[in-house]
Order: structure tokens, then sequence, then C-alpha cells
């Protein structure tokens, strides 16, 4: 794989060297409200992938307002992209899962959910090229509704109707197979996200893991010490950043539906 992508709507990129036999792909979202991209959801969530033999790409999907489906084309064309580039390695077989942290958590179950919309997408455009093999969301904003981080909805919805990125109404037997975590004191994001779209899932059969740790403020990353931010209460804790190593062990056993 390249180190870099250059996909019709937003570039890919990767710190790092590719690995020659990587155990799979991931796509990586960062967050920050659809306002930003947060550095500490990047580079150092990349890096954790990639020494654990999995080969990561950070997204720059676009930010700021009346954002619309833009973030969310812009995943499914990365993730259309870097399927065609393993398929030109002979890595066809190799899995791709998107990896979303607060509102970029948003816009890996965007893409969870509505790969298959034909509103969306062409209904010529070979669908299973976008559709990840399965989400992993960290701390996601998954509702419009009462439990809605009302400034990520507000970005992409503006004055318009939001009803089309309350996520948890459009879970379906074709959304991916997921892996959620949240902390239950978030105040920004709350956990009732994480919850709604784990019922949802639930509902249709579709496998998931969760994780709800009971303390931690909204935006812990990986929740170690190269990602604190003492000033905003963001402390490493060893509990809440067991979730990556459940994650690896998620992954590992995954098995891929023919």
């Amino acid at each position: 794989m390249n180190s870099s992508l250059n996909t019709d709507t937003a570039p890919l990129y990767l710190s790092y060297p590719a690995l020659a036999e990587p155990a799979g792909f991931i796509v990586i979202c960062p967050g920050g409200g659809y306002e930003f991209l947060s550095p500490r959801e990047s580079t150092p969530v990349a890096e954790a992938f990639w020494a654990a033999g999995w080969q990561p790409f950070v997204l720059q999907y676009t930010t700021g307002q009346q954002l619309g489906n833009k973030p969310l084309l812009e995943l499914a064309a990365a993730v259309r992209q870097i399927r065609k580039q393993a398929q030109l390695a002979g890595q066809s077989d190799k899995p791709i899962f998107v990896c979303g942290f607060s509102a970029g958590g948003h816009v890996a179950a965007s893409l969870g959910v509505h790969w298959n919309d034909l509103k969306l997408f062409s209904a010529e455009a070979e669908l299973d090229l976008h559709k990840p093999t399965g989400l992993i969301l960290c701390y996601p904003v998954i509702s419009a509704g009462k439990y809605a981080h009302q400034a990520s909805i507000a970005a992409l919805a503006g004055q318009e109707d939001t009803s089309y990125f309350s996520l948890e109404n459009y879970i379906n037997t074709a959304t991916p197979p997921t892996f959620l975590w949240h902390t239950m004191t978030d105040e920004t994001v709350p956990v009732q996200n994480t919850m709604l779209f784990a019922s949802g899932l639930i509902k249709f059969n579709i496998p998931t893991e969760v994780h709800i740790y009971p303390a931690g403020p909204h935006g812990l990353s990986l929740a170690t010490e190269a990602v604190a931010e003492p000033e905003k209460g963001r402390f490493a804790d060893p509990h809440v950043a067991g979730w990556f190593r459940e994650c690896l062990e998620w992954l590992a056993n995954f098995k891929i539906k023919e």
C-alpha cells in the first residue's frame, strides 16, 4: 500500500511504513465535533494499530458547517480506494474496519448504516467496495434525538431535518459487526449514544461487543500517558486503556463471512 492515497474526496495519510502482510486495514476518523480533527485521536491511535500488525490510515474528512453527508461520502471513497489497492496488492481477503472517535464515530457509524443507501450512492456503484467489514466506535456521537451532541448534529444538518443523522434508527440486518466503548460519566456525548446503537445491533442480531467504563471524561482516546491532557481532566487510566487490548482481541477472533 502507498504511504498516502488520494481518494476522489478526502486524503488518507500514513506516517509510518506500510506493512507487507497486515492483518487488515483500519481507517481512523478522529473526533472534534466536526469542527476540527483531534491530533490525540489520529497519529497515536494509528501507531498503536500499526504496532499490533494492522495497517492504519487516518482520514482527513471535511469539517465545518452545512456538511450534510460529505464526511460520510469521503469515508466511503476512502474504503473503496483501500479495497481497490488491496486487490491490486493481492490482499483482497484482508478485512477493512473503520474506527471513529466522538464525531468521527458518527462518520464511521454513518457508513455502517448507510453504505447501501441507493438515494446516497448510485445504483450502479459497487456498494460492497465501500462496505466496511466492521465498525470500531469510541464514545461515538450517534443520536440526533434527546441525547444528541447538538453541535455535531448542527454542523451536519444546520437548520434542516436531522433525522438522517440519528443513526440508531437506521440499523438493519446489513449493518456490520461493531465494537463500542464509552464511559458512564461522559458529559459531552452521553453514554446513551452507545447504548442506543448497541440496542439496535442486538435487535437485528448483529454481532457486537460493548464496554461501558464506570468513570472517565470525554475524549480519552487511548487513555494512556501519551495522550493525557491533565489541563482538561484527561489522565491516563489503565482500566479504560484496556479497550484497545479488548478491541485487538475482537479483531483477532473476527470471522469474515464469505
